[in-house]
């Protein structure tokens, strides 16, 4: 059995319970490892529903684990390597778009929704499954999710995916431009220093707590350590402030082949793939585009 993604479309909370409580009972029924990323009311409700039986199912709160939805994938391999492998089926319940969830948080849940087909292609045995409340979502949002999705859970293939082949292409548009007035700086290996103070003299303008403004030091200068080892030697930091974050951008003339990158956990010996990885796990949304032109990386760190 082949990798099998779902969405499912329900129709308010009071739905959702209903909805996923026979495909989280078959697979218990089936000693199938299950793990469900949902927000922490919806687990309440599936644990009431439960009883004892909850105690086997492992649960996640999605509004933790999906607020940069580039943990998500992590998240997912974690599970299947610790109880999934030799084509033991393993199933999961991800919702990683809600209602609130907009502008470029909504583009990288989606972008994150079409990367699942890519990462786990191979994982033969794992069937995920993805709530959509259409009394709550956009029509646009709930199609997106069709056109992202193989299946639709009771009614089979998916009348608008778009298929492998074109199955990043509506990601591929340039992000958008910033509207706030930006701080730029252009690095190389002899200036990185000069962009950690950079950064740090922003952080402490914005009022970000002592934790986050290390984290996001910290994930920058990672980036443009990569600019300098990988990306032509130099690149272009900028810096702008919108109404919910801090963002930082790095820029460079680097191309990156892999649409996964900083989606996979680095080995425990690899020399090279952690910073966009450690990124990802310090940062609020970190959003990547690479092209011919060269790469961009954005971090934001929520005010």
């Amino acid at each position: 059995m082949t990798f099998s993604h779902e969405a499912l479309l329900y129709d308010g909370p009071r739905d959702l319970a209903p909805r996923v409580m026979p495909f989280i009972e078959e697979g218990l029924d089936a000693g199938e490892p299950t793990m469900v990323a949902l927000r922490v009311g919806a687990i309440e409700e599936l644990c009431d529903r439960l009883g004892p039986r909850a105690n086997d199912v492992w649960f996640v709160d999605m509004a933790q684990l999906g607020r940069n939805p580039g943990r998500i994938i992590p998240a997912w391999h974690d599970f299947l390597d610790e109880h999934g492998g030799g084509g033991r089926p393993v199933r999961g319940i991800g919702e990683p778009v809600w209602a609130g969830r907009e502008g470029e948080e909504l583009t990288e849940c989606q972008l994150h929704e079409a990367l699942l087909n890519v990462a786990f292609a191979d994982a033969d045995g794992f069937r995920l499954l993805c709530p959509y409340d259409t009394g709550a979502l956009p029509d646009t949002v709930i199609r997106e999710a069709c056109a992202g999705h193989p299946r639709i859970a009771g009614d089979g293939e998916s009348g608008l995916y778009r298929g492998d082949a074109d199955l990043l292409g509506p990601f591929a548009a340039p992000l958008p431009t910033p509207d706030a007035p930006l701080e730029v700086l252009a690095y190389d290996r002899n200036s990185l220093s000069e962009l950690r103070a950079v950064v740090a003299a922003r952080t402490s303008r914005s009022g970000l707590t002592t934790r986050h403004a290390e984290d996001l030091v910290f994930s920058v200068n990672e980036l443009a350590t990569n600019s300098v080892r990988h990306g032509g030697g130099n690149g272009v930091l900028r810096i702008w402030a919108n109404e919910n974050a801090l963002v930082c951008e790095i820029r460079d003339r680097g191309r990156l082949a892999d649409p996964l990158v900083g989606r996979r956990r680095p080995t425990a010996f690899a020399t090279s793939g952690w910073g966009l990885y450690l990124a990802n796990q310090l940062c609020d949304l970190v959003q990547l585009r690479s092209d011919a032109d060269g790469t961009v990386v954005r971090v934001h760190m929520q005010l």
